[in-house]
């Protein structure tokens, strides 16, 4: 069996602080190196412990993650070169100000369908800021490196998460009995509820319930069996367009899965069906019979 091929990917920041031996520039070599100090120190000071050797040896390691995914977002596959010219022109720190600023962003999107109290906090949200900066910029500069495709993913499965959390609080606010305000929000139990109230038809938004509601409803279903079709297509007319690529998603899923629906028009027992409910719909259900 032949090796694997191992194909070196040093950091962004290191590949391009390579050009130099082949691109002399002694004032610029100079300039850069200042710079980079300048960054290591503030990151010291903002994010480990600027008095322990320790400390600054991960400041550095932050840094040139910090400044690598800094240059591959403005340069993409451009050379390393071009990564190079950039330092000269612009400067590390703007390098470093790039890289930043994504990890900023990503770590102000939510990383799962729970939300509560804790994510709008700031302390809460500075800590999340320092653990993502950590996570996705400590880079070694002499090994491999993968903090752009690390990043990507992330990006993705946030961005999928923020589109469920972006329903879900658009559900709340259209709510038929009244918005829901709640800080705390189970983004897909709100979506469950909208989806598996729909087949009633109508067009009416269900976003928080109850058990006696929840009973009135199993009635009206089992009393005039409406078309489940009909009833999802009222709700998507009513629901943004922005909003629907994840409700049609969500749809698809519980017409195929939900046993709430799959049961509701037989002769399952209501408070069979209630707990069924509660397996999709969690905390946003109201247990309490009134």
């Amino acid at each position: 069996m032949l090796p694997a091929l191992v194909i070196e990917r040093l950091p962004r920041l290191t590949r391009a602080i390579q050009q130099l031996a082949t691109h002399p520039d002694d004032d610029a070599a100079y300039a850069l190196a200042d710079e980079l100090t300048g960054i290591t120190a503030m990151v010291a000071e903002k994010f480990t412990n600027d008095r322990t050797a320790e400390g600054i040896q991960k400041a550095l390691l932050l840094t040139v993650g910090g400044v690598s995914l800094g240059l591959e977002h403005v340069l993409g596959d451009d050379t390393d070169l071009a990564g190079l010219e950039y330092l000269i022109e612009h400067g590390a720190e703007h390098a470093f100000q790039q890289g930043f600023r994504l990890v900023k962003e990503l770590s102000a999107m939510p990383q799962d369908a729970l939300v509560g109290e804790y994510d709008t906090d700031p302390l809460y949200a500075a800590r999340r800021l320092r653990d993502l900066f950590v996570e996705l910029c400590q880079t070694d500069p002499n090994q491999n490196w993968n903090g752009m495709e690390r990043y990507q993913v992330m990006l993705k499965q946030r961005k999928e998460v923020q589109a469920v959390v972006r329903l879900a609080n658009w559900l709340r606010r259209h709510n038929s009995e009244g918005a829901v305000s709640d800080t705390d929000l189970n983004a897909e139990g709100v979506i469950a509820l909208a989806v598996i109230f729909a087949v009633e038809g109508g067009g009416r938004i269900v976003a928080r319930t109850g058990q006696k509601e929840f009973e009135r409803f199993v009635k009206v279903v089992r009393k005039n069996k409406p078309d489940f079709e009909q009833g999802w297509a009222a709700l998507l007319a009513v629901v943004p367009a922005q909003h629907h690529p994840v409700l049609v998603e969500r749809i698809d899923n519980y017409r195929r899965s939900c046993s709430v629906l799959q049961n509701i028009t037989g002769r399952t027992a209501m408070k069979t069906l209630f707990a069924e409910l509660e397996n999709y719909a969690g905390s946003e259900l109201d247990a309490d019979y009134a």
